[in-house]
């Protein structure tokens, strides 16, 4: 179960990615004029917020656990 949540978060992260590159594309074509530049980084918001919330959930349910922190 705890493999489906650290493959969601690689997914979410290679998407954000993906996103803030079409966004620095749509900037340098549209030269700042259009809204594709916008919608691309807002998808990047939502998919931001989206891993930041997976990664919480994973931690509540007990999915993911930190390693490397001394409590």
């Amino acid at each position: 179960m705890f493999v489906i949540v650290k493959v969601i978060v690689v997914l979410l992260l290679l998407a954000i990615v993906v996103s803030l590159g079409s966004g620095l594309v749509f900037l340098l074509q549209d030269h700042g004029e259009g809204r594709r530049t916008v919608k691309a980084l807002t998808w990047r918001i939502a998919l931001s917020l989206l891993a930041f919330a997976t990664l919480f959930a994973g931690y509540y349910a007990g999915l993911i656990q930190p390693h490397g922190i001394t409590p």
